[in-house]
């Protein structure tokens, strides 16, 4: 549970951190739409040298980034096998009613780079952002929403509340699970609904935690009189740097690279593989 890091913030001094969070934020759906446009073996290579060297420049231990594929272990193993089987094409592979197919090959590693590049990508927004860095940053993105009566403030402090929750209840849960193996509870033997019964020691509390952390929250807002984004001021109001206005061109850049990959990667060498 602890791997888990979508929603950690690491302080370090590197430059992603000192970035404004508005193009880290835009940064990361850039950076997104780039994975799912990009096509052909190059492609993929050059999304490669992008995430590493993001990665690098985080400052952030590898262990730390790489930990958080661990909790989509399962996803991805089942994203591979689905695709892996029940994609037709040119088979190459049967035993039995289970055929693998070229095309079938080719789609399960494509889902699987992405899928993994997607969680790495933007675990590295909230591992450099703090929460409060990119609450205001969403909220001065979407401000022009303001105007026809969207809750921009609400809906900002709502998706950075729920990002700051999620580490805090993967360690409750965590905490939960270890005392209830103390109290002499099995999580691993037995069938398929003896392990899901089991389940409920775990489930019961947790979501009694959950609420009461929500209800505490909530008293806490109220008492220092919190009452939306009308008229509220920020201690440290967001102002764009040369830095920043530099790495906008430099997504700019990404995504045009990332758009000649999706038009020209299968006519360049070597992109018909992937």
């Amino acid at each position: 549970m602890r791997d888990v890091t979508l929603g950690q913030y690491y302080p370090s001094d590197s430059i992603l951190h000192r970035l404004d969070a508005r193009v880290k934020f835009l940064g990361t759906l850039i950076y997104i739409v780039a994975l799912f446009l990009v096509k052909g073996t190059l492609g993929y290579v050059f999304m490669t040298a992008v995430l590493l060297t993001l990665m690098v420049l985080t400052r952030v231990p590898f262990r730390i980034i790489l930990g958080g594929l661990k909790p989509l272990t399962v996803i991805l193993v089942v994203t591979v096998l689905f695709n892996l089987l029940l994609t037709p094409g040119d088979e190459i592979f049967r035993f039995g009613f289970i055929s693998i197919t070229v095309q079938g090959v080719q789609v399960a590693v494509r889902m699987a780079i992405r899928l993994m590049y997607l969680v790495l990508g933007s675990s590295l927004m909230t591992l450099t952002t703090t929460p409060n860095q990119l609450t205001d940053g969403m909220e001065k993105l979407f401000a022009p929403l303001s105007r026809i009566h969207v809750p921009v403030h609400e809906i900002a402090m709502m998706m950075s509340i729920a990002l700051r929750f999620i580490p805090i209840l993967m360690e409750e849960t965590d905490k939960i699970r270890q005392a209830q193996i103390a109290r002499g509870a099995d999580f691993e033997s037995g069938s398929f609904l003896r392990r899901l019964k089991a389940m409920i020691p775990l489930l019961v509390p947790l979501f009694v935690s959950a609420f009461r952390r929500a209800n505490d929250l909530a008293m806490a807002m109220e008492s220092r009189c919190y009452h939306g984004g009308d008229g509220r001021t920020q201690m440290k109001p967001l102002r764009y740097a040369a830095r920043d206005y530099t790495a906008y061109a430099v997504l700019l850049v990404l995504l045009g690279i990332s758009i000649f990959f999706r038009i020209c990667g299968a006519s360049l060498p070597g992109g018909k593989l992937i």
